[in-house]
């Protein structure tokens, strides 16, 4: 009976070992999803970027903040040239046209990795209007029992949707299908990127989670001036389709804007209007564009107009003064 209990352990541990290792493997091995930064897939790189960098080490939050490269490394092509954020520091990125949702993966992320297994990680979020940010669904299933140290090791099988996933030279590529669709959220319109540096203590004070409320362990402490996720690059595969004077045909023209009173829109349709916090706060049909959209409801901040018509669905950040 011990022999027969004992085999069963060894057997679940095992299974559970192999589940575990669930993720697409490193650079080169069958089955990852790495992407060069030569490849033909990508088609243009991020041109704008701002950075707010975080503390060398999350503990002591007032003392001295990443400091390693500029913010303008980030942009164009996959160099080397990094920026680093620190601990919890973050950067968004734009680019000159839109990125769209299209099949499989729609951009990539590059870090400076110097190796297949130090790697840190940053979360992904996306906002097709610079106001509103929607999270990647992450994973981390690497151990919690034990911190990884500031050189120590991740094993790339154990996470998921996390930005630093591979080594220099090769971007983590994500697809904007794994993210759920909301109101405030046009995937055929992605204007802006925001990576967010993964703590990577274990210690709950400090610790940041993935989307299942593990805790992420990552190389921790790194209390230097190269501190946190090393942002190399962005680099798109899908664009949006773009109009002969250059406007993402998924945008909604609207007039004027800032409105105080009501507005008008260019297209027919079903105009929904939302808050930030994607409460539907209007909803109105408009079957000639000379009908204005009345607001004089509404208190003043932002908002996200959305209109769907039979041929698509436009958005556009509305602000009521």
């Amino acid at each position: 009976m011990k022999k027969n209990s004992l085999n069963l352990v060894l057997f679940l541990l095992f299974n559970l070992s192999v589940i575990a290792q669930s993720y697409a493997p490193k650079v080169g091995a069958e089955g990852t999803t790495a992407i060069h930064r030569d490849s033909e897939d990508f088609i243009a790189w991020a041109t704008g970027v701002m950075v707010v960098r975080g503390p060398q080490n999350i503990t002591n939050p007032t003392g001295d903040a990443a400091n390693f490269g500029t913010p303008e490394n980030a942009t164009n092509k996959s160099n080397g040239q990094i920026v680093s954020l620190g601990d919890g520091g973050t950067a968004i990125l734009t680019f000159a046209n839109a990125i769209s949702n299209n099949s499989g993966f729609d951009f990539a992320v590059f870090e400076n990795s110097f190796s297949d297994t130090f790697l840190e990680l940053a979360f992904v979020e996306v906002s097709s209007d610079g106001v509103n940010y929607f999270r990647f669904p992450s994973h981390s299933q690497t151990q919690t029992n034990t911190q990884v140290g500031g050189f120590g090791s991740v094993d790339p099988t154990y996470i998921y949707n996390f930005a630093g996933k591979y080594r220099a030279s090769y971007g983590t590529p994500f697809n904007l299908d794994d993210i759920p669709d909301h109101a405030l959220l046009n995937k055929n319109a992605i204007t802006h990127i925001k990576l967010i540096d993964v703590i990577g203590t274990i210690d709950p004070t400090y610790a940041t989670y993935d989307s299942y409320g593990n805790i992420v362990n990552d190389p921790y402490a790194t209390p230097f001036g190269s501190s946190g996720f090393d942002l190399d690059a962005v680099g798109v595969i899908n664009a949006a389709t773009l109009s002969l004077n250059n406007t993402n045909k998924s945008t909604l023209a609207l007039y004027p804007n800032p409105a105080s009173s009501h507005f008008s829109v260019a297209k027919s349709g079903t105009v929904s209007i939302y808050s930030v916090s994607g409460r539907l706060v209007h909803k109105q049909i408009v079957s000639n564009t000379e009908v204005p959209v009345a607001i004089n409801q509404l208190t003043a901040g932002v908002y996200i107009v959305k209109l769907s018509n039979k041929t698509g669905v436009y958005t556009q950040r509305l602000i009521k003064k």
